[in-house]
């Protein structure tokens, strides 16, 4: 069986979000927007504005984790994959999951309760750091970036 060809893996707790989904899409050619998240993916009522916001021409799906996990491998070679997720547990799931994750980009994590700001964008906690330091020794690259054209911050600032 083939690996897919998931060429990014996005932590956004906004998932498709203005203009970030199209110049993230353009940057790494992706024609399959994948929005991994329970929540989303059982409320059929919150995946048409973003269908609405995604590129023209990407297609757009929202499964659960468990679902990704089932189903990733059934990808064709033709399908570009971004994969968004909310939080860095559910890219963690994913990657215990058998999913090929190699190369993950932070970009928006909303403060919170029990969460610290380590960016003007990206709020942690413990639980966060935790799969952070997890997923790195996996061997996955990780970055905080907010958009493509802009510089990577040190993953450092937040394990």
């Amino acid at each position: 069986m083939a690996q897919p060809k998931i060429l990014l893996t996005r932590i956004d707790d906004r998932f498709i979000y203005g203009q970030d989904v199209e110049l993230w899409n353009e940057a790494v050619g992706s024609n399959l927007v994948l929005i991994v998240n329970d929540e989303i993916a059982a409320d059929s009522r919150q995946w048409a504005p973003m269908r609405v916001a995604a590129p023209v021409g990407v297609w757009t799906r929202f499964f659960s984790v468990q679902r990704t996990i089932d189903i990733i491998h059934t990808a064709t070679p033709r399908q570009l994959i971004l994969i968004m997720v909310a939080s860095p547990a559910d890219v963690l799931a994913l990657v215990k999951g058998g999913v090929p994750i190699a190369k993950i980009s932070i970009g928006h994590m909303q403060a919170g309760k029990g969460k610290h700001p380590i960016t003007s964008a990206v709020a942690v906690d413990d639980t966060d750091i935790a799969a952070f330091k997890e997923l790195q020794a996996f061997g996955i690259e990780l970055e905080i970036r907010y958009l493509p054209s802009s510089n990577p911050d040190p993953i450092q600032l937040v394990i």
